[in-house]
């Protein structure tokens, strides 16, 4: 569920004598923001990430071209589109606020052009920068066209909103249900239902930059 302040909520089932969260219980908007991240580009990750978090060296190679002299670069929007990419593919960018600005492409400001010579109508080709020859030369593509979202609450996103879904802590997604959340507290070997706590958290991108390591 998204709340008035442009935040994600989360219901979390914790074990008080253990003082551990068991499983969250997950709407629509909180398992299409998870399953959005696959869609963020390597350069998106590897900016997100510490410098001291990154594995291998996709790090020396993501900050050896940031901190490059202006002299060495052939064009700054070349490397910005590889240090700084925008979220490349998403059916729900409502739920993106999460992220950064840098990765958050926002589709309201995003333009694409056409070539709409009388004569050759819809050529097939688009591109991101206005007056640019059509491949197939029929003139410049200077006119723009609208970017239309899908529509209707289940045309949004990755899943669908008609269940409830159960979030572990390895961010494992399952359909939520009576039984496997009775088989859930069996594997947590729980006993005593009364030591089980329920608590509403919002997730937001100052939440999730808070809980990232010095």
């Amino acid at each position: 569920m998204e709340n008035a302040d442009n935040k994600l909520t989360l219901k979390l089932l914790i074990d008080k004598r253990s003082n551990k969260v068991l499983f969250g219980e997950a709407s629509k908007d909180v398992v299409d923001f998870i399953f959005s991240l696959l869609a963020l580009p390597l350069g998106a990750i590897t900016n997100l990430l510490r410098k001291d978090a990154m594995v291998g060296s996709i790090g020396k190679v993501y900050h050896s071209l940031s901190k490059l002299n202006e002299t060495y670069i052939l064009s700054k929007e070349k490397v910005s589109s590889l240090v700084n990419p925008p979220l490349a593919s998403t059916s729900n960018p409502q739920t993106n606020f999460l992220l950064p600005p840098s990765t958050n492409q926002d589709t309201k400001n995003r333009r694409i052009y056409l070539c709409l010579n009388p004569n050759y109508w819809n050529c097939g080709y688009v591109s991101e920068v206005p007056g640019v020859s059509c491949p197939s030369r029929h003139g410049l593509m200077n006119t723009e066209a609208k970017i239309v979202n899908p529509v209707g609450s289940d045309g949004k996103g990755y899943v669908k909103g008609v269940v409830t879904y159960s979030l572990m802590d390895d961010l494992t997604v399952v359909p939520m249900s009576t039984i496997s959340s009775i088989a859930l507290l069996n594997k947590f070997q729980i006993k005593d239902l009364g030591s089980l706590e329920e608590k509403t958290v919002d997730i937001g991108f100052e939440e999730s930059a808070q809980s990232q390591p010095d």
